[in-house]
């Protein structure tokens, strides 16, 4: 039976009209919501950043008991810059079953479709609560929620389910990579290039750094767990970003880096930045012995956690009953899913839309994803409601 989902559509085009890309605010989005949710006599809490140019959104639909389920999803997406698309970004356009816009996947149609369903939720007089958590700058390391997740535990009653509406295609998901970003600066001693035994190049020894860090990832590939559900089965690093030197005959002052991890559950963050630093600091010896200024430091800027998969799993097994799936899945990118974990909360993955989708130009939502998600949101006010 084909479901009207004109009212979803509609939600999913009033956010998507928000540039809440991750460089800017996302207060008037807030605003926006806060200002529905309000209508319907629904008490709404912010969760700010320090300066107060961002915000967390939370907000409990029905009575405030314990065992309700939170829907969670970010605010902000990624940019547009340098990416070639045939319309409008802010504009949904509908064309061929499809939903065009930044962030119909990744990941707005989610949360669209549940305040979409605010009213439907009020008049179905709930005996346990939906507890709404929009966050921000979620695509820049998972930062927002934190903030938000630490206040829901202080005040909301204890929910018994988070699901994080990251596009899934309404798979469930119980298993995430974590994430960790790093950013290297190493600081040579600039000499001409002709006398290489006086300077010391930042360059060459980032690149020694670099090569290490390639060798971990390589040397994890060949012992990993061929049984392991995750798409690469080890943890990964990489460095797609690095900068240094100013001229070809001068010995390069300085070289910077960024690298990520992105670390399976059970594998030791602590023991790979051990082997990392310990590498490093051996370079940083070498280049002492000829400049005693010389120096490599690194510094943290994200540091998300992994999504265990567990079989005790409240939130996987009301997932599995609406959907109708038998199993869950895994998937290798990372989201606010295993920060919800870390907190206690009992934690899934499950949404409209592809990954495939995620960040690209075009990017794309199929209606019969809006539908699917619409219904899962449905039958899950059906069993609060019970």
């Amino acid at each position: 039976m084909t479901i009207d989902i004109s009212k979803q559509v509609d939600w999913i085009s009033r956010l998507v009209a928000f540039d809440t890309t991750s460089s800017k605010s996302n207060l008037d989005l807030i605003s926006d919501v806060e200002t529905y949710l309000h209508s319907h006599d629904v008490e709404t809490f912010r969760v700010a950043n320090d300066d107060e140019t961002k915000s967390n959104l939370y907000a409990i639909v029905g009575p405030k008991v314990e065992g309700g389920v939170v829907l969670s999803g970010h605010t902000d997406v990624v940019p547009i810059d340098g990416q070639d698309w045939d319309t409008d970004p802010w504009t949904v356009v509908e064309k061929g079953g499809k939903l065009f816009g930044r962030g119909v996947a990744d990941m707005k149609s989610f949360s669209a479709i549940g305040l979409s369903l605010v009213p439907e939720m009020l008049a179905a007089n709930m005996k346990r609560p939906v507890i709404f958590a929009l966050s921000y700058d979620e695509e820049i390391g998972c930062l927002g929620a934190p903030r938000m997740i630490e206040k829901i535990a202080e005040h909301v009653p204890a929910p018994a389910a988070v699901i994080v509406g990251e596009p899934t295609n309404m798979k469930v998901i119980d298993g995430h990579k974590g994430i960790a970003a790093f950013r290297v600066t190493v600081t040579g001693f600039t000499t001409h290039s002709s006398q290489t035994d006086r300077g010391v190049s930042a360059v060459e020894a980032a690149a020694k750094l670099i090569t290490k860090i390639t060798e971990m990832r390589e040397r994890r590939a060949q012992a990993a767990d061929p049984g392991s559900p995750f798409a690469p089965p080890y943890s990964t690093m990489t460095v797609n970003v690095a900068h240094g030197g100013t001229q070809l005959n001068i010995m390069a002052a300085e070289a910077t880096f960024d690298w990520d991890l992105r670390i399976v559950p059970g594998d030791s963050q602590a023991d790979i930045i051990e082997e990392f630093t310990d590498f490093a600091r051996g370079i940083e010896a070498e280049m002492r012995a000829k400049a005693p200024g010389c120096s490599i430091k690194m510094h943290q800027m994200t540091n998300a956690p992994s999504l265990a998969p567990s079989t005790d799993n409240p939130a996987a097994d009301l997932a599995k009953a609406i959907t109708g799936h038998n199993s869950t899945d895994v998937v290798a990118y990372a989201a606010e899913a295993g920060q919800f974990q870390e907190a206690g909360f009992s934690t899934i993955i499950c949404g409209p839309g592809s990954i495939d989708q995620a960040h690209q130009a075009n990017e794309f939502i199929t209606l019969e994803q809006v539908s699917a998600g619409t219904d899962f949101i449905r039958r899950l006010i059906g069993r609060l409601a019970l």
